[in-house]
């Protein structure tokens, strides 16, 4: 039987879409993939150069607990000279991809009964992270028509003498939305600790991202290398935090994953210092594609009232179609053989909506949209 802290954690909807879309995949049908969150790109060649060149060094071995130094610096640099703020590398933990930095940060600020804040729709394992740790979630809406910006005044109505951390993800996922600078900084005045998950910054196509960090220092930082360098298979990520933190944090990475791996960590170094012409072209792709896609969704009568401006995501209000998000994303893999993920996955705020994911290629996408325009058309002809 399993224990009661397992027992209340909710599945990874999208998971369950991604491993019946294999299952399909290994009886021979062609899947169209707009459901995951992975970068398509292969990762920058001075990733590969990087870890060759370690390994052949023989830099195989544990690294500090807190990472390699040079990492830690270079990502202070990169905090530096991205949003001009000010850290030291004795705040910066690096991590064996963002989840456990994730996991860490919870373990510190969450104990029973203490309520965590964030916005609905929210990433979908925000939730259960608290959950696992016997925290409460504590949702605040956000709705499309005020561009899924978190109401500061919503969100001192839902603070109690309980709560230890409000959670922003700017960009967003699902939303691919950006938070305003007011809303950071209101938040940040607030005299509670927020997790700032910053995994989706320099995939921005429109406005300016900002980090929690230009707004106050009682914050935890979560970023990574997955998503902006296309490194999601080499679990690297790592957590700022205040001073006050790291000596327990580090505590919590010797015991539960010793150090991040020696060789990722080289790569880190490099992809940091090198791989801004890489960066700057797969962000030109993206932003080509995600445009498309807003087009054709349009075209199928999807209303994208706010037009998502980060990450690489479109989360469109499908409840003309279907109020049950999960039955109707299934409904589209089997029928129409493409992979999309229902909205439920993101909090009771995104049922009826649909996320779709434009890290595929213009070519995938153009073929799951046509699919997916003809099941539309085959559906409400039948209504």
């Amino acid at each position: 039987m399993s224990s009661q802290r397992l027992q209340k954690l909710t599945p990874f909807l999208v998971m369950d879409v991604l491993e019946r879309a294999q299952e399909l995949s290994r009886s021979g049908v062609d899947i169209v993939h707009l459901e995951v969150g992975e970068p398509d790109f292969d990762a920058p060649p001075c990733v590969r150069e990087a870890m060759m060149r370690a390994l052949n060094e023989g830099a195989t071995h544990y690294t500090h607990s807190l990472g390699d130094l040079r990492l830690r610096e270079a990502i202070c640099s990169w905090y530096d000279r991205t949003y001009g703020v000010g850290i030291t590398p004795d705040r910066v933990l690096v991590t064996s991809g963002t989840s456990p930095g994730m996991l860490l940060a919870f373990s510190v600020l969450v104990s029973r009964g203490s309520e965590v804040i964030m916005a609905d729709p929210h990433y979908a394992c925000y939730p259960n992270f608290v959950r696992y740790l016997d925290g409460v979630p504590v949702s605040v809406p956000v709705r499309e028509s005020e561009g899924f910006d978190l109401s500061i005044e919503a969100v001192k109505n839902a603070m109690t003498d309980r709560t230890s951390a409000i959670i922003v993800n700017s960009p967003s996922n699902p939303t691919g939305t950006l938070l305003s600078a007011a809303t950071m900084c209101d938040i940040g005045a607030l005299d509670v600790p927020v997790v700032s998950d910053e995994i989706y910054h320099g995939l921005v196509y429109e406005g300016r991202e900002h980090s929690m960090l230009e707004f106050t220092d009682d914050t935890f930082v979560l970023n990574g290398f997955s998503k902006l360098f296309a490194m999601t298979g080499f679990r690297l990520g790592y957590l700022i935090a205040p001073p006050r933190y790291i000596r327990d944090l580090q505590v919590l990475q010797q015991n539960f994953f010793i150090s991040a791996n020696s060789l990722v960590q080289e790569a880190g170094i490099s992809v940091l210092e090198e791989a801004g012409d890489d960066i700057a072209r797969m962000r030109r792709v993206y932003d080509e594609r995600r445009r498309y896609m807003i087009d054709r969704l349009r075209q199928m009568g999807f209303a994208i009232t706010t037009e998502p401006t980060g990450a690489f995501y479109v989360f469109v209000d499908a409840s003309r179609l279907s109020a049950d998000s999960y039955a109707l994303a299934f409904d589209i893999l089997e029928k129409a053989h493409v992979g999309v993920t229902p909205g439920i996955d993101f909090g009771e705020g995104g049922e009826g909506f649909l996320r779709f994911s434009y890290a595929n290629s213009h070519e995938n996408i153009a073929e799951g949209l046509d699919r997916l325009e003809r099941y539309i058309g085959e559906r409400l002809a039948q209504s």
